[in-house]
């Protein structure tokens, strides 16, 4: 399972750079090319969604599923211990899976707002090219 997680990890990280490199002032040949390169990119990149959804309903399972602690049985410090580090893993990863989220959909919103203002500035150039 923690390979899952790497994958979901690089991907966040790929956004995120993608994202940035994007939004940064002052690159505008560079921002063009990567415009040009990442939205065809952005569909199969779109399996990070079900990919996050899989993930979060095995963090669902094991929570559902996790040896409890009641009134009948006392847990030993390690199972104490064990309990918590598992809690604060699924906590770590529902945050991985909302960052991979959020940041797909930021970066498939910034490349469509880029594609349609590089559509209207050509429009103007080919409106000024006719005066």
């Amino acid at each position: 399972m923690a390979l899952e997680w790497v994958v979901l990890g690089y991907a966040a990280a790929a956004e995120a750079v993608m994202l940035l490199v994007i939004t940064l002032p002052g690159l505008g040949r560079l921002r063009k090319g990567l415009i040009i390169v990442v939205r065809p990119i952005l569909k199969p990149l779109l399996s990070v969604v079900p990919f996050c959804l899989f993930l979060l309903m095995d963090i669902y399972w094991k929570y559902e599923t996790r040896p409890t602690c009641d009134q009948e049985h006392a847990c030993t410090p390690t199972e104490h211990l064990r309990h918590e580090k598992s809690t604060l893993k699924s906590q770590r990863n529902a945050i991985l899976i909302a960052s991979a989220l959020v940041l797909y959909w930021l970066l498939f919103a910034v490349i469509n707002l880029a594609v349609k203002i590089n559509q209207i500035e050509q429009r103007i150039e080919n409106l000024k090219r006719q005066d």
